[in-house]
């Protein structure tokens, strides 16, 4: 937490008082960890909707369009997306974003948002 003071005196032409003046600063997140730990604790309200596209053999699912929350990690889609087709953890499930690339399971939703566009 940085501190500033300011000492401000009067003219010599007005009366002689001396005004002492403090400033604090507000603590920032990268300076209080209990404030960088509740803002990342909230959940982001923000919602993304998701397009699901069969391609190759894959299954056909009966939605295609879904609302995921925009702070989950790319992980839950994959785990939403085996639940749907009732695919077990041993059998492959491949991801693809716009059919170019696979992100990184603990990639963040609204990331990846940002870098479609």
């Amino acid at each position: 937490m940085s501190l500033q003071t300011a000492d401000l005196t009067s003219t010599p032409h007005s009366s002689s008082t001396s005004l002492n003046t403090t400033l604090v600063e507000a603590p920032t997140p990268s300076q209080n960890p209990t404030l960088a730990l509740e803002k990342y604790k909230k959940k982001d309200a923000a919602k993304v909707i998701v397009r699901f596209r069969a391609i190759g053999n894959a299954p056909i699912l009966k939605q295609n369009l879904y609302k995921i929350s925009a702070s989950n990690k790319f992980q839950a889609v994959i785990q939403f997306l085996r639940k749907e087709l009732n695919y077990k953890a041993s059998e492959p499930l491949f991801l693809y974003i716009n059919s170019a690339f696979s992100p990184a399971p603990d990639e963040i939703v609204a990331n990846l948002v940002k870098m479609d566009i």
